[in-house]
């Protein structure tokens, strides 16, 4: 199982800021010495394309644009663009994406919730086989599913805390499955809904699963907390393992850097890629 990862992306900060690259570098100590690591390199502007507007490109390399949560920090576009490439990089591997920023936020044309560029849109449509996306970060992947709502070619499963930003995904629409949740509620609700939500799911000609692996519904998350314990995640990825589909997964959320690390080894362990 091979981890992508690039110290590059610890380079950018701004105080008391929960997107930090403390998050990232603790998961990294955690996980060198129990995986594979690879290097990470930028997604090139022709895949960055294929999701995004050039008009996007361009006021994300120009600063030209404000969002209170996704700063332009110096460098975003160097950041971002590493962050696309090394989701790239994990779809073809088979791997983990542990880099910074996250992804499922950004829109074709928008910047939102610490997302810049949509990592996992990117690697979907890179590879463009037909994907099962499963997202279990605590907030709605309101980016992606605007992405990716009535493409034949994917399928959205998402698992949030509602009521909570982005104020999204209260509603199934096409190929889009949204299973909003009560902040809290714990493993064996959470698990009971992610049976329900795959089970629901028509296997038949789909090729790989993707998942936008956030760590922020952990119990000790102070952004999202669906009351998750490790344990969980070490079955959500057994659960998804049974699928019987080639997966990677590309980090999104999880804050609580202590435990980012032992959550991110216990999902790697259920998904059996360890």
């Amino acid at each position: 199982m091979k981890i992508v990862f690039s110290k590059e992306c610890l380079k950018y900060a701004s105080p008391g800021h929960p997107e930090s690259p403390e998050r990232v570098r603790l998961a990294y100590e955690y996980l060198i010495d129990r995986f594979e690591f690879v290097e990470a390199s930028p997604a090139s502007v022709a895949d960055i394309l294929l999701v995004h507007s050039e008009e996007h490109l361009r006021r994300l390399k120009n600063h030209d644009f404000f969002d209170f949560d996704s700063p332009p920090y110096p460098d975003i576009y160097k950041y971002a663009r590493i962050s696309a490439g090394a989701a790239i990089t994990a779809a073809k591997e088979n791997g983990f994406s542990l880099t910074r920023p996250p992804g499922h936020h950004a829109g074709r044309s928008s910047i939102a919730g610490f997302c810049y560029l949509n990592n996992i849109a990117i690697a979907v449509k890179k590879l463009s086989k037909k994907t099962l996306i499963v997202d279990i970060d605590g907030h709605h992947g309101n980016g992606t599913e605007a992405i990716f709502v009535g493409d034949p070619k994917v399928v959205y499963v998402s698992l949030h805390r509602s009521p909570l930003y982005p104020g999204t995904g209260l509603q199934s629409q096409n190929n889009c499955y949204n299973y909003p949740l009560p902040g809290f509620c714990g493993d064996e609700v959470y698990l009971k809904t992610l049976e329900k939500a795959l089970g629901s799911i028509e296997l038949s000609g789909l090729e790989q699963v993707a998942i936008s692996a956030g760590f922020d519904a952990h119990e000790s998350d102070s952004l999202a907390s669906l009351g998750l314990s490790r344990q969980a995640y070490r079955k959500i990825g057994e659960s998804i393992a049974k699928l019987g589909l080639p997966v990677f997964a590309i980090l999104e959320g999880g804050y609580d850097g202590m435990e980012l690390g032992p959550n991110i080894e216990q999902l790697l362990q259920g998904l059996g890629l360890k």
